[in-house]
Formats: C-alpha cells, sequence, structure tokens
C-alpha cells in the first residue's frame, strides 16, 4: 500500500514537470504499461497479475523470441487486468504490496475485519509506485519519498527499455536494481552527460548460463549521489521486499548530511587520489538490513568493516605507507572515526598527543623499556578511566606534563560514547608516526 502512496505523490510531480493532467489509470496504460509490458520481455514481473504469462519460459523470455506472444494477446491480458481492477476487491493479483485474499498464503499479511476503501486509482498508482524502487543488495528495495528523486528515477526507465530491446541476452524483470545503477550514475558528476546518458554506465554482468543481468549496485554507492544531489536534507525511505513472501523493514530516514560527511573528509584530507576505492570501503562493517536496524540511516552506518577490533579491543594498528591498499583502509578507518567524533579540532590534538607519546617513549634511557611500556598501556586504554589511570606513569616521568594534563582534562570531560573513537583516533595517529 506503499506503492500507492509513492505513485501518488510521483504522478503529482509528473504532472506539474511536464504540464499535463493524466489520471492513474491514463498514466499506466500510456505510459507505464508500454514501456513495462507491452514487450516481449517485461521490465518487472507481472506477479500474480493477468500480466504474468505462465507459458513462457525463462530462455524466451530473456532474448524477447516468443513466436506466438502477439501484441493482441499482451493486449487481452491488458483488458483482463483492467476489468478485474474495476470490479474485483484489491489484492496481490491487481495491486503492488497488497496482501493475498487467501489466508494460508505467505502473502496473506494485513488481514482484517474493516471496511478499507480503495478505488481503481490506488491498484494503478501502486504499480507506478513499485516501478521507482530502488535495489539494493539481499533482494532489499527502497521507495523514496522526494518528488524530484523519483523524477530522476523515471528518467531511467526509458534507458533500461532500450537495454532490455537491444541486448538479447540481457534478462527482463530487474527494474529495482536498474534503478539503484541508474541513480548512481545520474548522480555522478564525474561520469553522467546529458548529451550521452549511458557513457560511463557499466552495470551488466555475466550470468552462470552465459546470459546477461544488471549487477546490484552498493547501497553506499547509490547513497553517495543521492546525499551529494541533496546535501543537506534528509529524506525518508520505505525499505521492503516483495517476493515469495514479503518482507517489511519499515520507515527509515537516511540523514543525508551525516552520510556525506566522510567522503567530504576524505577528500579534505587525503585529496582526491584513489577517493573511489575509499568510498567502497564506507559502509561494509554489516549489511543493509542490519543498518536499518539503528533505525536511521547515518554516520553509524558508514562503518568501515574491521575497524570494530580496533575500538574494542585497544590495538595498535600497523602502518604500512609502501602497500597501497592497507594505506587507504588506515586512511579511511581515520576518518570515519573522525566523522563520528563530529569535531575537526580533534584530528589535530589527536595527532599532537599521539606525537608526544612517541617523544616520550624514545626518552627511555638507554636499554630500557618502561616508557615505551607506560606508552603501550596508555594507547591500550578503551574507556576513560582506564586512560587516566595508566596516563599517570607517563605525566611522572615526563618532563613536560603540560600536554598530558591537558589531554587527561580533555578525555575527561569528552562524552563517555566519543572516548572509545577518540582514543582509537589516537592509536592510528601514533602508528602512522612511529
Amino acid at each position: 500500500m506503499i506503492a500507492t502512496n509513492i505513485g501518488r505523490i510521483f504522478l503529482k510531480a509528473y504532472n506539474q514537470k511536464y504540464k499535463c493532467s493524466y489520471s492513474p489509470r491514463d498514466f499506466f496504460a500510456k505510459v507505464y504499461y508500454e514501456m513495462f509490458f507491452n514487450h516481449n520481455k517485461y521490465m518487472m514481473t507481472g506477479g500474480n497479475s493477468s500480466f504474468e504469462n505462465p507459458k513462457i519460459s525463462w530462455d524466451k523470455m530473456r532474448s524477447g523470441n516468443i513466436p506466438y506472444e502477439t501484441s493482441d494477446r499482451r493486449f487481452e491480458r491488458f483488458n483482463t487486468f483492467v476489468e478485474k481492477a474495476a470490479t474485483a476487491m484489491p489484492d496481490a493479483s491487481i495491486a503492488i504490496g497488497y496482501p493475498s485474499l487467501d489466508i494460508t498464503a505467505t502473502t496473506s499479511g494485513q488481514i482484517t475485519n474493516l471496511n478499507v476503501s480503495l478505488n481503481q486509482d490506488d491498484v494503478y498508482l501502486s504499480w507506478i509506485g513499485s516501478g521507482l524502487g530502488v535495489g539494493v543488495q539481499g533482494g532489499i528495495s527502497i521507495l523514496f519519498d522526494k518528488p524530484a528523486l523519483l523524477l530522476d528515477i523515471f528518467e531511467g526507465w526509458k534507458v533500461y527499455r532500450d537495454y532490455l530491446n537491444q541486448t538479447p541476452q540481457l534478462r527482463g524483470n530487474q527494474i529495482t536494481t536498474w534503478n539503484g545503477q541508474w541513480i548512481a550514475h545520474r548522480y555522478d558528476a564525474h561520469t553522467y552527460s546529458e548529451s550521452d546518458v549511458t557513457a560511463g554506465l557499466n552495470c551488466l554482468g555475466s550470468m552462470k548460463d552465459g546470459g546477461l543481468e544488471v549487477n546490484t549496485k552498493s547501497w553506499v554507492n547509490i547513497l553517495i549521489g543521492i546525499c551529494k544531489t541533496y546535501p543537506d536534507t534528509q529524506i525518508t525511505g520505505y525499505v521492503y521486499n516483495i517476493g515469495q513472501t514479503n518482507t517489511t523493514i519499515g520507515f527509515i530516514p537516511f540523514k543525508l548530511p551525516q552520510i556525506k560527511r566522510p567522503f567530504e573528509l576524505y577528500e579534505k584530507y587525503f585529496g582526491g587520489t584513489k577517493k573511489e576505492e575509499a568510498e567502497n570501503l564506507f559502509g561494509t562493517a554489516f549489511g543493509f538490513e542490519t543498518a536499518c536496524r539503528m533505525g536511521s540511516i547515518g554516520i553509524n552506518a558508514m562503518e568501515p568493516k574491521g575497524l570494530k577490533e580496533y575500538i574494542k579491543e585497544g590495538k595498535v594498528p600497523v602502518y604500512k605507507k609502501e602497500d597501497e591498499e592497507k594505506k587507504i583502509t588506515f586512511n579511511t578507518y581515520q576518518i570515519w572515526l573522525l566523522a563520528m567524533l563530529n569535531n575537526e579540532q580533534l584530528w589535530e590534538k589527536a595527532q599532537h598527543f599521539a606525537a608526544s607519546l612517541n617523544q616520550y617513549a624514545l626518552s627511555s634511557d638507554k636499554g630500557k623499556t618502561d616508557k615505551s611500556n607506560h606508552v603501550k598501556d596508555v594507547l591500550s586504554s578503551v574507556n576513560k578511566k582506564q586512560f587516566i589511570e595508566k596516563l599517570i606513569d607517563v605525566i611522572e616521568g615526563a618532563k613536560d606534563k603540560t600536554n598530558y594534563m591537558e589531554m587527561a582534562q580533555l578525555i575527561n570531560i569528552m562524552p563517555s560514547d566519543n572516548v572509545p573513537y577518540f582514543l582509537t583516533l589516537i592509536r592510528f595517529q601514533f602508528a602512522a608516526i612511529s
């Protein structure tokens, strides 16, 4: 039913932009159906509706080579759908996201004895809205409620239709996956061109049987483009999956200013070199569905994979400047920590303190390791109490105690949730200079 609301938002924006007055039924018949289903190869599955033709094999549907599938037969199925939409109670066979009327079916949720008022417009809008879903990993899709974004997704429909018509081995029914690829490409200022909209769009991959399919785009890459286009807003997305069983994750706020923050910081501190490799590391600590359990998608969800052990265990990383791949990972970890702290002054403070610790460790008398051990103890701290207690030995052994006293004071007043991130940042800064 959410798809119906998204379809309504889109159609209103479409009519305003193109100065027309399509009703849901007219838009469905003249635009949506013509692109999605009035071809031998569909842009999305017809599900339980009359659009789906169970007689067509997978191979024939992919190639579009179906001799007995004519425009007249498709028109018959279209009329069957329109008649059912006008006379039958809306269910999963005519409206996307609606339940099956069979209470034993796996998609029979949302059953109620209330008389919910539904009309034909809702049926048509559900299909229109569903075609605007953005697919990410795990079969999960997102329906965004921002009109301008929906209009940009719509622009890609015709491009996908052309791909299907011109590429015999490309399988159909991947509109949500395509939408993810398209919107990431559409919002990439480095590759997208109005004069050649498919230039730089490398979205197809090989299937095991020799066919082609649209690859799933990383949710992080999709959101990078969105947050660069709408940098100062928060948008809401409905996260779901429709298949053999329907899965609803719910309405998730996407905090775009937070999402773009680590990418901005990375470019500021490390430049544009290898920026794309760094972008691919953000948001890899856990899957999209797990990230949604946080209640919103912001900077927390952008955590890079492998950083958690340094935060929780107090490990000092190994810095290998000559290993470019590990260097990028190292820098990405630092930037995410800084983004979590949301205070760029702490970058310089962490550097200064790490340098002081390194100087203190090197000041040990010849053959002694007492001061190095003091530093190791300080760096292994993972919370406020441990840090201040272990810093006492350093303060007692240091000639100039000022910087250490200031750092103890800073840690003491710092919010406890931020302390592990700052201590980890210090460890990384120490590793970079030691």
